[in-house]
């Protein structure tokens, strides 16, 4: 573990998260209205994350709650946009010295697919698929984690639709899964893979549960088929999170 103490730890990731949302620099924004960019509900031009400022501050309490806990298992996040998510769990595991887990980052780095109906037919209707801002090449992110010196081995990258790369993944354990994939296939294909790797007191993060029924559906089905009582506790708007304690 790092020598450094909690105190810089935090200020590092408070500054980190400051840095991916862009809520430093916002003067440089004039037409951005900060509560908004807070809330997680534009899509900024230059930042890399969408996901704003409370739901970044409530990962960086997932990372200290895990890391300090000593929770065994990797960080993923599953839908990673331009990768701030992913970045502040890598920034994490260097503010604590832990040289021994790995991030994932999980994407098809090609936007969302079209909604497949018939399969999956809570999907129906909602189509992300001809957002080209969703569409954010591997070669960007990677830039991205390089930006702010944290692109090393420890960076996982799991390039494709989850149905592809999730089954076989070869993550022995997971102490933080977070899942950003608004569609119910693709939420119910994370929970499906990962969950069964997830620690107990792991913890699992859901940013797009406010947001899209889709979503809130498909992780309502999963907790009732097997059995999930821990409860979720909400973060804002759309996000929310619980703790695995069996």
């Amino acid at each position: 573990m790092s020598d450094a103490s909690p105190a810089l730890r935090h200020l590092y990731l408070d500054l980190l998260a400051g840095c991916l949302c862009r809520d430093l620099f916002l003067e440089a924004e004039p037409d951005v209205d900060p509560t908004v960019r807070a809330d997680g509900r534009d899509w900024p031009s230059s930042a890399e994350t969408m996901i704003g400022r409370q739901r970044l501050d409530n990962l960086v309490e997932c990372l200290t709650t895990v890391l300090d806990d000593e929770i065994p298992g990797d960080f993923i996040e599953t839908g990673v946009w331009r990768g701030g998510a992913t970045i502040l769990m890598r920034g994490a595991l260097a503010a604590w010295g832990d040289e021994g887990r790995s991030v994932w980052v999980a994407d098809s780095f090609q936007g969302l697919p079209p909604p497949d109906g018939v399969a999956w037919p809570a999907d129906e209707g909602v189509d992300l698929s001809g957002e080209e801002t969703l569409a954010v090449p591997r070669s960007v992110v990677e830039a991205n984690f390089a930006r702010y010196g944290l692109l090393d081995d420890r960076v996982r990258f799991l390039e494709g639709w989850f149905a592809d790369t999730l089954p076989t993944a070869p993550i022995r354990g997971l102490a933080l899964l977070r899942l950003d994939g608004d569609l119910y296939q693709s939420t119910w294909e994370a929970l499906e893979h990962l969950y069964p790797k997830l620690s107990v007191g792991g913890i699992v993060i859901v940013d797009d549960h406010g947001a899209f029924e889709p979503c809130r559906r498909a992780v309502a089905d999963y907790r009732e088929q097997y059995d999930i009582t821990d409860e979720i506790v909400p973060v804002d708007w759309t996000g929310v999170w619980w703790r695995r304690t069996r």
